[in-house]
């Protein structure tokens, strides 16, 4: 069948399921080939080529991972949809000449919530407002009363607090999708026993999560399906790891090579030779939220002084494709 957006899903998770090898195929791929297609005989078209050895499968992981990838991707998109409401927050409270922005660095973390939620509640007195800061707050509170005493007109506050309550729904959405995403991990199989190889301690130990982080022990989790702590390499923090394995799969099997796996995440340079000269080098454009996590990861790398960001990458593939080659890699 040819299908575009998310029609084939069904199908072929219908067919796998009653154990059919279903192979999804890049329509690009099909695209380029000559042959008398129509859209009647679309079906009978591809078959053909399949008959001939034309049509290579793409990669799709076990279904185990796609069902933590779905859940994964859905937190990424309730994660985008709340920093919609951040940004109208920040727009009101613009509006009412409340600069909360330059007082504290980040309007959603404990001060910054706490002082919005009592503009929405009513309150008004800036004092009052300072007040509510947290002990570890570097501004003082003259400093941040000197920012609230703003013009709080009533539609403004009514859209501070109509945003306030959508990004609360979202957190509580989000809260419940990390639920489901613990459950998920907890059926993956152990591939090393935590009571044998327990998990090391990470470089900076914190009380909290940070950022997106989810509130469960995610770092566990994810060493104890991979049994690989790569939150240890630079670079990598949990949610990286977490989205590269939804990407990826646990089986680095599924690349024949080092060259097939950077194909895929179109990390490697598109050669556009003609005459025996390269006419461009670059590289894909390849919509794919592991290639987007390895750039990340190898920026923030590169931004250490322990390990090359060129060198990081090489590393990291090398040690799902061959272990023994990278070991000897980060030794040299």
């Amino acid at each position: 069948m040819e299908s575009t957006g998310v029609y084939w899903i069904a199908l072929f998770q219908i067919l796998e399921t009653r154990g059919f090898e279903v192979k999804l195929v890049n329509a690009h791929h099909v695209k380029t080939l000559p042959g008398r297609k129509t859209d009647i005989l679309d079906c009978q078209w591809l078959q053909q080529l399949h008959s001939y050895g034309l049509l290579s499968g793409s990669f799709r992981p076990e279904d185990q991972i796609c069902v933590l990838r779905s859940y994964i991707r859905h937190r990424d998109s309730l994660i985008k949809s709340a920093c919609v409401h951040i940004q109208r927050m920040q727009k009101a409270l613009t509006q009412m000449n409340v600069q909360l922005h330059k007082v504290v660095s980040d309007i959603t973390g404990i001060t910054g919530m706490a002082i919005i939620r009592a503009i929405a509640a009513g309150e008004r007195d800036p004092q009052i407002l300072a007040a509510k800061k947290h002990y570890r707050a570097k501004r003082s509170e003259a400093e941040i009363a000197a920012a609230l005493n703003g013009d709080y007109r009533s539609e403004h506050v009514f859209v501070l607090q109509q945003e306030l309550q959508l990004y609360d729904v979202y957190q509580t959405q989000i809260a419940a999708c990390d639920r489901q995403i613990q459950e998920c991990l907890a059926q993956f199989s152990d591939k090393v026993n935590l009571n044998e190889s327990p998990l090391p301690q990470p470089k900076h130990l914190r009380h909290k999560p940070q950022g997106n982080e989810p509130a469960f022990d995610l770092r566990t989790h994810l060493y104890r399906i991979s049994g690989v702590d790569f939150t240890g390499i630079d670079g990598l923090g949990i949610l990286t790891v977490q989205t590269i394995i939804s990407e990826v799969g646990l089986d680095p099997a599924r690349f024949p090579s080092v060259k097939h796996f950077t194909s895929w995440l179109g990390l490697c340079p598109c050669n556009r030779i003609t005459g025996g000269k390269i006419k461009s080098s670059k590289t894909r454009l390849v919509l794919n939220p592991a290639t987007n996590a390895f750039r990340m990861a190898a920026q923030t790398a590169g931004k250490s002084n322990s390990l090359p960001w060129v060198l990081f990458i090489v590393v990291y593939v090398l040690a799902w494709v061959h272990p023994k080659l990278s070991l000897l890699l980060l030794i040299s």
